[in-house]
């Protein structure tokens, strides 16, 4: 055995021995999530005033246009809802209108202002599946009744 040669296995590098290629790889791949979630951005933009005059029905009308750049959305199955003080009534889409839909919330006499949402059930595909379910709700939104 020739003992002038030392033959020496390193297991682990050490980070400064790694190449800068590879150091960006993994910060790249710790935000990848982020980036994939950003580029399915969905925005509700609500249509309705923030106050309305009291009315003899307590139905006060509330409408949203829901946009997604989600690939995936099947748009075709898409069930809007509003939810208020723990009531979740179904949504209408606004006719010859894409992406906007319409609803009513109730607001009982005597109370002044509501906080309400939006739900939107939907499929969305999966490559080699069936389509899944899945929903998104909206930030929550506040009414205020005004009894002139």
């Amino acid at each position: 055995m020739n003992h002038n040669s030392s033959v020496e296995i390193q297991l682990y590098k050490p980070v400064a021995l790694m190449p800068r290629c590879t150091i960006m790889l993994k910060k790249f791949l710790a935000v990848l999530p982020i980036l994939l979630l950003a580029g399915c951005a969905t925005t509700f933009t609500r249509l309705t005033p923030l106050e309305q005059s009291r009315n003899p029905n307590n139905l006060y009308p509330v409408e949203v246009v829901f946009n997604s750049s989600q690939q995936s959305l099947r748009w075709e199955s898409i069930q809007p809802y509003v939810l208020a003080n723990g009531v979740s009534s179904p949504m209408r889409q606004v006719p010859m209108m894409q992406n906007r839909w319409d609803g009513f919330v109730l607001v009982p006499p005597g109370t002044n202002s509501v906080d309400y949402r939006f739900k939107f059930d939907y499929l969305y595909n999966v490559i080699g599946a069936p389509p899944k379910p899945n929903s998104i709700y909206s930030p929550v939104y506040k009414l205020t009744i005004d009894d002139q």
